[in-house]
């Protein structure tokens, strides 16, 4: 009779929402990162240092890769690992505003996801929703350009991320409510106000025949 047992586990790892932090990324997914190559190649012994090398070399997101068969990808490798090594708060505050390298922007960006409290989670992406750097991601076996703002989309309003399911994160109107979160600053306002002033202007003009109007 066999034991399945829990490979990855290090040794004084500080449990994130009540688990070893290698338990939020589930089993099935877990046993086939072990499994792969880029896993005992590249991450099973890696520092913080390597790491950050390998993830600057990233050229696509998501959990699956298919190549024939089901394999799991070097970004979510390079996930477990930094589930394993337990950055300290602000090499992943430095990952998240560094803008040499979208990839580890993204890496940093699903650590925090995962591994933060909703209101950290919250301040940490939301600045990010408005970045337009490009990233290739697995989508249903193809592979999709979407820009990072997207991604961050995705992880903030979704409960699973592709094939890996996401901590519940707690309603921004709740957070907003219990005053743990001021209300979030949206362009859209702005935008409305300049198109109404640009409906103006354009109405004076159809109806004025002398005078010069300033456009925006």
């Amino acid at each position: 009779m066999s034991v399945t047992i829990d490979r990855g586990l290090v040794a004084n790892a500080k449990q994130v929402h009540g688990v070893h932090p290698v338990f939020l990324i589930e089993k099935i997914l877990r046993e086939r990162i072990f499994d792969s190559q880029y896993w005992k190649r590249e991450c099973q012994h890696a520092d913080l240092l390597v790491l950050l090398d390998r993830g600057a070399e990233l050229e696509q997101i998501g959990t699956y890769a298919n190549a024939g068969r089901t394999l799991p990808t070097p970004f979510i490798c390079l996930l477990l690992r930094l589930l394993q090594l337990q950055p300290a708060a602000d090499i992943i505050d430095h990952l998240l505003v560094q803008t040499d390298f979208v990839y580890l922007t993204a890496l940093a960006a699903l650590y925090a996801r995962i591994t933060c409290q909703s209101v950290i989670v919250y301040q940490k992406l939301e600045p990010l929703l408005a970045d337009e750097r490009r990233l290739n991601i697995i989508d249903s076996q193809t592979v999709k350009s979407i820009s990072l703002g997207q991604y961050i989309d995705e992880l903030l309003q979704g409960t699973k991320f592709r094939d890996m399911v996401l901590p519940r994160l707690v309603d921004r109107l709740v957070l907003e409510d219990q005053e743990l979160l001021e209300p979030r600053q949206s362009s859209m306002p702005e935008e409305s106000e300049s198109m109404c002033e640009e409906e103006i202007i354009k109405s004076d003009d159809d109806h004025s025949t002398t005078g010069n109007h300033e456009h925006q």
